[in-house]
């Protein structure tokens, strides 16, 4: 019996989802892929837009969508595309996120603390290449942008590529915050390719401005809102919590995956060399992270406990935000206050009470910059391009600084 797999995947943001060759439908059945199904995309934004419930699974084939349109696009407009690059974008687009870990970018320097996301995909990337007789090489190039033609890494990981494109629509579908709509159709029929360079037609550029000045309003509406970094950093010291009783020899609840990260600080030369720590990585996803949360609720550690029952009871940490660094004496104020509140030690004081910086810029001119190809071939960046609103305030690192406490202090 033939086994079908071109395959349909009804999705509420793009619509029907066509799997484009065998070999991608064996990629998403492998079960590295399908761990993608239990890491939410957003983390713990549902604790403030409870719609945010929507996984890198999701993402992943939305993005692969994307890149099946932006090549048919491309080859339109006479982009020249060999059957193995194609290939290779769909695997390279549809595996970007596969190294993040439990409740994606919130946990990505805690559970392993030298190694980003990027790097344990690559990792990924060629353990499937390895199962799947070197169909992945292509990919593999061409996400480490190895590959002489650029637009290809463009399309995968620059300023305005699918990934961004189905991000933004994703997360303004399922948080409900409208200002992140963009119309990909729109950008994607705009492509185009000139020197071997992603580029946007002229015709495209007040949406490119729309894309610029959407993905600013999702970072401090969504990504960076106030309540949603309290809830991060909480859970993110929860568990440095728990690394510190680990490191101390206490014995505390937790599957036995993570149980390996809390006791130990990997780096990437121990991934290198154990080739099992990646499979026990592949094991760790959010149920694994909250079911220990909930259990570490009933700790003997009162630390453990109290920031663990603020977590699974929504008491999150008051959070003050400032354009400047807060006062060193006004936060020292504070960690007495806990001390005395909750008679735990000046160290452990540090666990309630810490204040961190945020930054974005919602175009970056530095950094693979998004250029505009004119009639008369002239290619500019999108800055010197616009003339309906003025890009290069959003070219500005903006930093805020945040405080967190408990409330009732």
């Amino acid at each position: 019996m033939v086994h079908n797999k071109r395959k349909i995947i009804n999705d509420p943001v793009h619509g029907f989802i066509t799997i484009p060759s065998e070999l991608v439908f064996d990629i998403i059945e492998n079960p590295y892929f399908q761990r993608l199904r239990h890491i939410k995309q957003l983390g713990l934004t549902y604790l403030v837009y409870p719609g945010a419930i929507h996984t890198r699974f999701q993402h992943a084939v939305g993005a692969l969508h994307l890149m099946t349109l932006a090549v048919e696009m491309l080859k339109v407009k006479g982009t020249e595309i060999t059957d193995e690059e194609i290939q290779g974008l769909y695997l390279a687009i549809l595996l970007h996120d596969i190294g993040h870990g439990p409740f994606s970018h919130a946990l990505e320097h805690t559970l392993v603390e030298e190694v980003s996301h990027e790097t344990l995909s690559l990792l990924f990337f060629r353990r499937l290449n390895e199962t799947f007789g070197g169909r992945l090489d292509m990919a593999i190039r061409i996400f480490s942008d190895q590959y002489p033609k650029r637009f290809l890494h463009q399309l995968v990981s620059g300023q305005l590529d699918v990934d961004r494109l189905d991000y933004l629509m994703r997360d303004s579908f399922f948080t409900g915050v409208s200002e992140g709509v963009i119309s990909t159709d729109r950008i994607i029929k705009m492509m185009n390719v000139y020197n071997d360079e992603l580029v946007v037609d002229v015709k495209g550029v007040y949406s490119i401005e729309n894309f610029i000045v959407a993905r600013c309003l999702m970072y401090w509406q969504v990504y960076l809102h106030k309540t949603v970094l309290s809830a991060e950093h909480l859970l993110i010291h929860i568990l440095k919590r728990a690394k510190f009783l680990c490191e101390q020899g206490k014995t505390i609840f937790a599957p036995p995956a993570l149980q390996e990260f809390l006791k130990n600080r990997f780096t990437i030369a121990d991934f290198n060399e154990n080739p099992g720590l990646l499979d026990s990585f592949a094991q760790l996803d959010d149920y694994d992270v909250f079911m220990s949360v909930k259990m570490w609720t009933r700790s003997d550690d009162r630390v453990l406990s109290l920031l663990s029952k603020k977590l699974v009871e929504r008491k999150l940490l008051r959070i003050e935000i400032s354009d400047t660094p807060f006062d060193e004496g006004y936060i020292d104020s504070l960690k007495q206050k806990v001390q005395q509140a909750f008679d735990i030690s000046a160290g452990e004081a540090d666990y309630f009470v810490f204040s961190e910086e945020v930054a974005n810029n919602a175009y970056n001119p530095y950094f693979d910059k998004i250029h505009v190809l004119y009639k008369d071939n002239r290619v500019l960046d999108i800055t010197e391009s616009s003339d309906q609103l003025n890009i290069n305030l959003l070219t500005k690192t903006v930093r805020k600084y945040f405080l967190c406490y408990p409330k009732g202090l």
